[in-house]
């Protein structure tokens, strides 16, 4: 029972903090930069695939009921918004990076795994949103792009942030990932 309590506990901070991260942005057209994949990383690589998962879903559930958690609002309108595929690359990424860094095991090279897997969790993220951001600009915003600006407004700018928060991430769950990992007495 105190298992399945912390459990629910984690999964909710998780999904939480990726509420709270989306209103820590940089304004940038056509998609915000935020913090919110920084939780992404470290919601499926300390929860576990599935929970990291669960919480991410939990995050695009409440944005899309209405509550203003994406960086853009909130409302199952924001399907049509140019960021949402990057939002549903959220609960892949997090099961992707979770599933790779559970079988991460060889302490003496783990921080540069973690560093990788997380980095596969990024790709899908990114190429998610690409998807997105190209449908949406060319069927709801009716204004296509030449796939050179996609990539560069939708994918390369957002690189440098990333690495930065990949390698906190690592950091972060090379710091809590033995405490997640330790049993009840």
């Amino acid at each position: 029972m105190l298992q399945n309590t912390k459990t629910l506990i984690r999964i909710a901070l998780m999904t939480g903090l990726t509420c709270m991260s989306a209103f820590i942005r940089i304004p940038f057209i056509p998609v915000p930069i935020t913090l919110q994949t920084l939780f992404v990383y470290l919601s499926g690589t300390l929860l576990g695939p599935w929970q990291g998962s669960i919480s991410q879903i939990l995050y695009l559930l409440i944005g899309l009921s209405g509550l203003p958690v994406f960086a853009g609002g909130g409302g199952p309108a924001y399907v049509l918004h140019p960021s949402f595929g990057y939002l549903l690359g959220f609960p892949i990424a997090a099961w992707v990076s979770g599933r790779l860094t559970q079988r991460t095991n060889n302490r003496r090279y783990a921080y540069a795994k973690i560093l990788l897997n997380l980095s596969a969790g990024m790709s899908l993220i990114l190429v998610l949103g690409l998807l997105g951001l190209a449908l949406n600009m060319k069927w709801v915003a009716d204004k296509p792009q030449n796939i050179r600006h996609l990539i560069w407004a939708g994918g390369l700018i957002f690189i440098p942030g990333e690495a930065i928060k990949i390698i906190l991430a690592g950091k972060l769950i090379q710091r809590f990932r033995p405490l997640m990992e330790q049993k009840n007495p």
